[in-house]
């Protein structure tokens, strides 16, 4: 499951970075499903400053499940989706990875306690704009569950030119991380 960007920014489900961890799912041959909040494209509702837009989680999260079987369940999320994502895996039963990407978490509640009820990766471009690096860095360090981040020296908030060498790193650190 993979959450996209702001919608009052015009973050949707097509944007490239959620279609890339799309892509890596499937690399890792599991299915993926990204999803539009409420208010955005055909969506019903209207923007809920995170809290309706974590609902939407958890009901296409069940969806899904119902949809797919009882296998493996795994939620990314990019910038403000990032946040939709470590908030919604509280909210729903046996969650086996998570993956944030750009989180702003100075700017969202993220992660009750300082910990996940699973595994996770957070992925961080080091010349973010939007997002500050080191306080990212640094929410990560505190975490007390199973996290790795990945630094990616190049990459600004989304990823202009580094959305392949991202994915093949994700790829290959998810794969170790549900081992």
């Amino acid at each position: 499951m993979v959450c996209h960007p702001h919608p009052q920014h015009g973050g949707t489900m097509d944007n490239k970075v959620v279609t890339t961890l799309v892509r890596a799912y499937g690399e890792l041959g599991l299915p993926a499903v990204r999803f539009n909040f409420r208010g955005v494209g055909a969506s019903a509702g209207h923007y809920d400053d995170g809290r309706g837009e974590v609902d939407d989680l958890v009901a296409v999260a069940n969806w899904f499940r119902g949809y797919c079987g009882a296998g493996r369940l795994l939620l990314a999320g990019f910038s403000f989706g990032s946040s939709v994502a470590g908030n919604g895996v509280f909210r729903l039963d046996g969650v086996d990875h998570l993956t944030l990407v750009a989180p702003p978490v100075g700017r969202y509640g993220f992660a009750e306690g300082n910990r996940f009820p699973c595994p996770a990766c957070v992925v961080m471009g080091e010349r973010d704009e939007l997002v500050e690096p080191d306080e990212v860095y640094r929410w990560t360090d505190g975490l007390q569950s199973p996290v790795r981040l990945l630094r990616l020296p190049e990459a600004s908030h989304f990823f202009h030119g580094q959305l392949v060498g991202m994915r093949r790193q994700l790829v290959a650190l998810i794969g170790e991380q549900l081992r």
